[in-house]
């Protein structure tokens, strides 16, 4: 603003020159013509426009340009995605009736992508809206503290990478886990490089955590509450018959570890099973304290299983019968169950056709640059394959495959 008002000052001496003769009586229309239309055009600017520079000036029109494109764009895209939103609507009542989902039931047409002139820059300053300041992401030392002042409980971490590896693999397999299953989502999910602790953003050079990611097959803090409430019974009963085949030093620490199990899936339970209700206890300390489970040699395990295996029987229960890839299972790991299901029961013919932005809401789709560039279910599940089998063959992903 001080910038404005600083060209307009500039302009006053000679808006007052050429008013001079008016301010002083004298007779106006004896000016030269050229001076006259000059002084009229002059202050006909100044007045009009606030004394603006032709640099405001500008910006004024491009952001005008802007605004009309981005209008135009927001009232088509909105339309689109109306449509996407009804589309889903129907399947899903279709599917509740056990009514057959048909191509019909999609939209066929790729949503549309802003292509029009970008924002403009204005040249004056500008105030800069405050932002919130963010919350710090917590990572495995937050977990672990909390874990301690929570339940006096220290996961029991692993000699080296290759134990962890075995035991999640013995596991996974006798829950019913396949190794081309286990090995080719923990490939997509780390790159087929990740640690049993390797939290997403701290990797590969990262310095920042962008999630509470975390594990072979990247599991928030969300989905380690959830886990425990969902599937904390059979967790009990796993952990509990490790201790009736222990003795001596090892099971006094295995008991201790299941008693701090047992009140960890109670708290997970106290709330109503959603997954709004176990993100709340995720964002504190007690949700950060369940998490560390997943560093647990015995525990971590078994939650890494689960998030996958709760989608293997989540397909079963809706009468798909037929063995997910590893592609298959991680849509389903990646958009949800109910979401992911949806492109796995397609048959190959409509993959081809039916856009991947029926499976997104418009920010999350707008915000992919996978999706978009892969914008069929087909060319999404081959990418997503092609990436599994670039990865599995790294040297920690070779080491889970042995396991097994």
């Amino acid at each position: 603003m001080h910038r404005s008002i600083r060209n307009s000052l500039a302009l006053v001496p000679l808006a007052l020159v050429l008013l001079a003769p008016a301010a002083r009586g004298g007779d106006a229309d004896a000016l030269p013509p050229a001076i006259r239309n000059a002084r009229a055009q002059l202050l006909s600017q100044f007045f009009g426009q606030g004394g603006a520079s032709s640099a405001v000036l500008e910006y004024r029109r491009k952001l005008e340009e802007y605004q009309a494109a981005r209008a135009a764009f927001d009232a088509e895209a909105g339309a689109y995605w109306s449509q996407i939103s009804e589309k889903r609507r129907t399947r899903n009542a279709k599917r509740r009736s056990g009514q057959q989902v048909t191509l019909d039931d999609y939209v066929l047409e790729h949503p549309p992508l802003y292509n029009g002139p970008k924002r403009p820059v204005n040249p004056e300053p500008e105030e800069t809206p405050s932002r919130p300041e963010r919350k710090p992401i917590p990572v495995a030392a937050d977990f672990l503290r909390a874990a301690q002042e929570l339940y006096q409980f220290t996961p029991q971490r692993p000699a080296n990478e290759v134990e962890f590896k075995r035991a999640y693999a013995r596991y996974a397999r006798a829950a019913g886990l396949t190794r081309e299953q286990a090995v080719r989502v923990y490939s997509f999910e780390t790159g087929g490089t990740g640690n049993y602790d390797v939290q997403a953003g701290i990797e590969h050079g990262g310095k920042r955590a962008i999630s509470t990611a975390m594990g072979y097959n990247q599991l928030l803090t969300t989905n380690s509450v959830e886990l425990l409430a969902e599937q904390g019974d059979e967790f009990i009963r796993a952990l509990g018959a490790k201790v009736a085949q222990t003795s001596g030093p090892a099971r006094k620490t295995l008991e201790h570890k299941l008693a701090v199990l047992k009140r960890m899936v109670a708290h997970a339970k106290s709330v109503p099973d959603t997954w709004s209700e176990h993100e709340k206890i995720g964002n504190t300390a007690q949700g950060w304290a369940m998490h560390a489970m997943v560093l647990d040699v015995d525990v971590g395990p078994m939650l890494q299983t689960h998030k996958l295996l709760t989608s293997v029987l989540f397909a079963r229960a809706k009468g798909y019968t037929r063995p997910l890839t590893a592609a298959e299972l991680e849509m389903m790991n990646l958009t949800g169950d109910g979401t992911g299901l949806d492109m796995v029961t397609m048959p190959q013919a409509m993959r081809e056709q039916v856009p991947t932005s029926n499976f997104f809401q418009r920010g999350g789709y707008e915000r992919n640059p996978v999706a978009i560039r892969h914008n069929t279910v087909a060319k999404l599940l081959a990418v997503t394959d092609a990436r599994m089998d670039s990865n599995s063959n790294n040297a920690a992903a070779k080491d889970l495959a042995a396991a097994f």
